[in-house]
């Protein structure tokens, strides 16, 4: 299911996409985790629902873990927080690596209603 993409600060498909994943903080010397589920993502960004936020501007290691084949999956990129709601937050991804790129595409794409992944 695509969800709109007509905002104009939106340059990237969103696609509903629903799996469970971790957030981790370290700060000051303590590492924070929340685990949840995404609801949506791109290839820019992920919104999750999870055991709770994290304000605006918080830096994070989210982790996707994908199910569903013979191989356990796990997707990490680096982010941010740029946005919360009731629902949960939004982050965008600030770096991942090639593979990891390479799988979110590949489900961006696969969850498309029309299979375009502009």
């Amino acid at each position: 299911m695509t969800v709109s993409g007509n905002d104009e600060k939106r340059r990237h498909s969103r696609v509903g996409f629903s799996t469970a994943i971790e957030i981790l903080i370290q700060a000051d010397g303590k590492e924070v985790r929340l685990q949840g589920n995404s609801m949506d993502l791109s290839l820019k960004g992920i919104f999750v629902n999870a055991g709770g936020q994290f304000v605006s501007g918080t830096k994070c290691l989210i982790t996707v873990y994908l199910t569903g084949g013979i191989d356990k999956i796990e997707l990490q990129m680096k982010g941010t927080v740029v946005r919360k709601s009731d629902n949960g937050m939004g982050i965008i991804f600030d770096s991942m690596d090639v593979d990891t790129y390479s799988h979110l595409k590949n489900i961006v794409y696969y969850n498309s209603s029309d299979g375009s992944e502009s």
